[in-house]
This record gives C-alpha cells, structure tokens and sequence, in this order.
C-alpha cells in the first residue's frame, strides 16, 4: 500500500511529465539505430513539411520530381529501465536521497516512452536482479512500474553492475533501448558493458551526490561504507582533501572513458538540480521523440 505522500508524489511526476511532454514533438521517432523502430512502406510523392532526409533520390532522379520513402512504425520497440537499489543509492548529503531521484528519473522514463507507444519494462537490481517487470504498455502497467520504482526496499546492500549487465545480455529481447540508471560506484564490469552495448541501444544515466564527485575538507572524520558496513578514518584536511578529491575525479574520468570506448552515451543527473526537463529534452535529441 503506497502512502499518501508517495502518491502525491507519483501525481506530481505524471502531472510535471505531460505537461513537458505536451509542448514538445513528441511521439513517433525514428530509432537511432538504421533500420529499427520503422518499417519500409511506399514511395510516395514529395509534400510539404516531408522530412528531406527521407527523400529518395535514386527514384527523384529516375521520375524527375521529388520522391520520399514512407514508412509505418513498429509496435514492439521495448524501452528497458534497469535501476540500482543497492544500499549506495541511500546516501544523500542533500534533501533528497540518491534513491528518491533515480525513481524519479526511471518514472519519467517509463511515462515517455509509454506516451511514445512504446513498452515499458523495469529491471531492479543490488548485487543481484531482484525484481522484472516485463515490457507492457497503458496506464496500468506504467503506474505498476512507479509503485515499484517508490515502494521496494532491497534487502540487498552491495552495487553489482555486473550481475545486471549478465542478466540483459542473456535476455532475448529485439529491438530495444535499455537506460541503466546508477551511481557506478563498482568495478570490473567492462567486458560485461561492451557485450551488452552491441546488443542493445544502451544509454547509461549517471547520479551522484555532489560529495561523490568532490569532498569538502572538514578535518579528520569516521566514515561508513553503506555497502559493506567497513568504518574507517579519512583524513579531509587540506593535503588529505585533495586526495579524496583526485580519487573521485578519476573515477568518474574512468567511467566516461569507458562508456565513451563502448560507443555509450550518458547523462549526468544530481540530485539538487532539476532534472525532468533534461531527460525529455535527451530523448528528444538522442531518440528524436
């Protein structure tokens, strides 16, 4: 049962969504991979308003007028939503947790594509999948993925982008955009990244506390990891500070690094600035929504 403050929540999303949603272009889309998401039709004559890139020049030349290619959308575009729940996802140095906004982000997610007539799957996953909600369309099933998206709690605590990437390349899914939605605070999962990649349209989406991109110096300070329950002392004096700081930002150059090798792209999300205008404006660019 969602409580009174998580379904105003939920109303806020959908309300906030459509109403983006409603002053930008957005529903049928060509897929960003040649070939998918449309199917060919008819060749047709040229009419004002047409699309130049669809413009069949082969056939304008041998008719002498201008010819396009018409095509007819496919139905079964999958958009998969895989969300980490590990205990990482609970830190917050700000109002909102980390697990509060990745929610958020994959609810959007789930409502445009639904509003672009595609279907909507979630996967959940710690150190392990824990939860599947196959792809589906309507109202009923996006409001079944939100009441996930805000309802579980893992029993889980530690991040293993492996166990999810495992899972997605042995999935027989065609035609489909799968978001990964995490921190990445884990390592070792390259290999796993670049198999998926090539079979799916990835696009991993990046939220990080701004205490994980950079450390503020506040002296000496016990720290426990959320994940393992390790208590250590780090040292945030000015020289220790800079340490801290050099890691953090080595590891998010990794990250993109990485993601940049596999021909991914990425968005960053924060917690404490907005972020539904950008996840429709991204689909609008990358996806052409």
């Amino acid at each position: 049962m969602l409580s009174p403050e998580v379904i105003k929540k939920i109303r806020h999303i959908e309300i906030q969504t459509r109403r983006l949603l409603s002053g930008m272009y957005v529903g049928d889309y060509s897929s960003a991979r040649k070939g998918s998401g449309f199917e060919f039709d008819q060749i047709r004559d040229y009419q004002e308003g047409d699309d130049v890139r669809f413009i069949d020049w082969n056939s304008t030349a041998r008719m002498g007028k201008l010819l396009v290619r018409q095509y007819i959308e496919e139905r079964n575009r999958a958009v998969i939503i895989a969300v980490d729940v590990s205990s990482s996802s609970l830190f917050s140095s700000v109002e909102s947790a980390k697990a509060d906004v990745i929610a958020q982000v994959a609810a959007v997610l789930a409502l445009v594509a639904d509003y672009g007539k595609d279907h909507a799957s979630l996967i959940l996953f710690s150190d392990e999948v824990e939860v599947v909600i196959p792809p589906g369309r309507g109202s009923k099933h996006i409001h079944t993925i939100m009441k996930h998206l805000f309802s579980y709690q893992s029993k889980k605590k530690e991040t293993d982008i492996y166990c999810v990437l495992k899972h997605l390349a042995d999935m027989r899914s065609k035609n489909a955009v799968v978001f990964l939605i995490s921190d990445f605070i884990d390592s070792d999962f390259e290999r796993p990244l670049r198999v998926v990649s090539k079979k799916y349209d990835l696009i991993a989406i990046r939220c990080l506390d701004a205490n994980e991109q950079q450390f503020p110096s506040v002296g000496f300070i016990t720290v426990d990891d959320i994940e393992t329950g390790n208590r250590f002392v780090l040292d945030t004096r000015k020289r220790g500070s800079k340490r801290v700081s050099q890691f953090l930002k080595d590891r998010l150059s990794h990250q993109s690094t990485l993601f940049e090798k596999c021909g991914i792209d990425y968005l960053e999300v924060f917690p404490d600035k907005p972020f539904v205008g950008d996840i429709i404006r991204f689909f609008k660019r990358r996806m052409m929504y």
